[in-house]
């Protein structure tokens, strides 16, 4: 999912070769010929052979936190609520897959560890569900991945995890719901409900839609099964369902569908639709989404606040220009307001110093028909009309075909990286996928997760807080550690080849190519990209350094603090007014959420979150406005250059003498 791009000439055969390196690895699962490593059923067996061995309970205290991982649960317990249970999860270094089964307890308040060893555990999963109920953690299905991801094994099996004796146990019950991962599981009263989920075939990865009840009091499974003519969503993983009193809502998710065309190639489908589920009748109606919904994304994640489901994370995927394919990964936050079913932006507010609500009151509101129009919306309809009102959708600006270069994720820098940071930098998690998300007495808490820099998965293991009564600012509990990588990629190592063989001939044309196409220097400095240090990054960029260096940390800035959303983003030369003016339908409604007011109130309210916003971004935006321009500059030059080289070499070619 990070930024790639396809190149004239050897994008072809690179697919090619991709391509057939795939198919030989689908052959080989189809006909069972695997590695050792990768025989699952063996890895499996040893596995319980280990289990068996375990006698009684042990626990260890104040442990080192877990490794990083990502598609692991995290729970609260019932009867602790300062108490989170982490189980599972999984974690890629570049060659290898590890899945893990390791059950951890964690005391918020005291911020210590607990690793839990438990004879007859269930074996090491990813991506399973688990939900909370009295004293017990209850986990159904998941999956299994060998070392080399040759073969894949999903569960169906359904535990019970006693969190006064920490003991497990397999719950061996007709009915389950058949083997499958990425399917969402929640709590309704004494009712687990489970739907949908992917099953990988070895041939096809089938896609599921249906909808299971496991009663808590009786101890028993049922289907439920759809009604002709009844709506239904469609198959589906990785969504998110949450309970709201009798209704439980569906929203998002992945799958595949076979293209049209004759090649039968399966084409991605990001969900964005919103179902509401009546567990009483279990009838499915689809939702008419109102407000400022998010965009659409796929892998993120959502828990419940009083009256309202809170949305972190996720990836979209957005073609540029030439083929370029962007992955951008969010650390946005959005609500939906679960008795008016309505979304909105989630903004932290800032409080103001007494010099900038000074400056504040030199700024003169106008009365345009926008903020006309909002007023009346929140005052006649409680903001109901307004999803027409602002294209939230991200656009990107022109952007490179260089891949994004290696950063580091917030809170992984050297001694002498914190120390160049300012001591007012803005904290707050850096976008990713498959995170965990829990609420304790009014506060959010953010585990793991993954996300993706060049062609590397930086799987994460930082834990943030957030009080979502206050939403004043994001704090760090646990910064991430250094992530492990080991795969050389693929593509660097083509590029490498192809420009040895060909060093020898057209040396004017190479030598312009290779400024843009070598490999980036193995020790080139890492610096964590953030408020507080983009802007000394950007300066450092002024350097005498290759384009593609260059483009590569502009475009891994603009991603990484989310310049790429209009809303949320000033336009090259704006001043605070024109930038209010433009997105003040956006601010008041985030603001509204936080102050209910109205009228000039509100008006003041969104204009604090703008101003925010904007003096955030000023440094970063005006640096990165110098670069360009620059970058411009040089790229035309050396346009003109490879012009006249050109016009030489054919001229050379056509004379009858050589």
């Amino acid at each position: 999912m990070g930024k790639k791009s396809k190149k004239a000439g050897r994008g072809k055969e690179k697919t090619e070769r991709k391509t057939a390196k795939a198919e030989e690895k689908r052959v080989r699962r189809e006909s069972k010929k695997v590695a050792e490593e990768d025989d699952i059923d063996a890895i499996l067996r040893n596995i319980q052979k280990e289990e068996a061995k375990k006698k009684e309970v042990h626990v260890e205290e104040n442990v080192p936190a877990p490794s990083p991982r990502s598609n692991c649960t995290l729970s609260i317990n019932p009867s602790k609520e300062m108490e989170l249970i982490l189980y599972g999860g999984e974690f890629y270094n570049g060659t290898k897959t590890f899945v893990y089964g390791d059950l951890y307890r964690y005391d918020v308040e005291k911020n210590e560890w607990k690793l839990i060893s438990s004879p007859n555990s269930p074996p090491p999963r990813s991506a399973h569900q688990a939900v909370a109920w009295k004293n017990n953690i209850y986990i159904f299905g998941g999956e299994f991945t060998s070392p080399n991801q040759e073969r894949f094994h999903h569960y169906k099996d359904f535990w019970m995890l006693d969190l006064k004796t920490n003991q497990w146990e397999q719950l061996l019950l007709k009915g389950c719901p058949t083997a499958r991962s990425g399917h969402r599981m929640v709590l309704y009263k004494h009712k687990i409900i489970i739907f949908g989920g992917f099953y990988d075939t070895l041939r096809e990865v089938r896609y599921y839609n249906d909808l299971h009840m496991f009663d808590l009091d009786q101890f028993k499974w049922q289907e439920i099964k759809p009604r002709p003519g009844c709506l239904w969503p469609s198959p589906r993983s990785g969504f998110q369902l949450f309970v709201y009193q009798d209704e439980i809502f569906l929203y998002g998710g992945y799958s595949k569908e076979v293209s049209p065309d004759k090649n039968g190639s399966e084409k991605g489908i990001v969900h964005s639709d919103l179902w509401s589920l009546d567990p009483r009748t279990w009838e499915w109606c689809k939702v008419k989404k109102v407000g400022i919904p998010p965009g659409p994304r796929a892998s993120f994640s959502t828990c419940i606040h009083k009256k309202r489901a809170v949305l972190f994370g996720g990836v979209v995927d957005m073609e540029a220009e030439g083929d370029v394919l962007m992955s951008l990964f969010m650390n946005e936050l959005y609500g939906f307001q679960l008795d008016t079913r309505r979304w909105y932006p989630l903004e932290l507010r800032k409080e103001k110093s007494t010099k900038d609500k000074d400056s504040q009151l030199s700024i003169t509101y106008e009365e345009d028909e926008n903020v006309e129009g909002f007023e009346q919306a929140v005052m006649q309809s409680g903001l109901k009309n307004l999803s027409h009102q602002i294209d939230n959708n991200l656009c990107l600006n022109a952007v490179s075909g260089s891949k994004i270069h290696d950063v580091k994720v917030q809170g992984l820098g050297s001694a002498s990286d914190m120390q160049a940071t300012p001591p007012s930098e803005v904290v707050r998690p850096c976008g990713r996928i498959n995170s965990c998300m829990v609420v304790a007495r009014d506060t959010l808490y953010v585990y793991g997760g993954m996300m993706e820099i060049k062609d590397r998965e930086i799987t994460l293991d930082d834990l943030y807080s957030l009080n979502l009564s206050k939403l004043d600012e994001w704090k760090c509990i646990i910064p991430a550690s250094e992530s492990e990588w080991l795969e050389i990629s693929e593509d660097e190592d083509e590029d490498s080849e192809d420009e040895k063989s060909n060093s020898g001939s057209d040396a004017d044309e190479t030598d312009d190519e290779q400024e843009d196409e070598d490999m980036e220097p193995v020790d080139h400095a890492e610096k964590p990209i953030d408020l507080g240090s983009a802007v000394s990054i950007l300066r450092g960029e002024k350097q005498n350094i290759r384009r593609k260096v260059k483009r590569a940390r502009i475009d891994q800035i603009r991603i990484s603090l989310g310049l790429a959303d209009s809303q949320r983003t000033p336009m090259p030369g704006e001043s605070l007014k024109d930038f209010y003016k433009r997105t003040n339908t956006y601010w008041q409604m985030a603001a509204y959420e936080h102050t209910q007011h109205t009228g000039k109130e509100l008006r003041k309210d969104g204009f604090d979150l703008a101003e925010a916003r904007f003096k955030e971004l000023k440094p970063i935006l005006d640096e990165l406005a110098i670069l360009e321009a620059e970058q411009k500059a040089e790229e035309e030059e050396n346009a003109e250059i490879s012009s006249r080289a050109r016009g030489n070499k054919q001229n050379k070619q056509r004379n009858p003498l050589r």
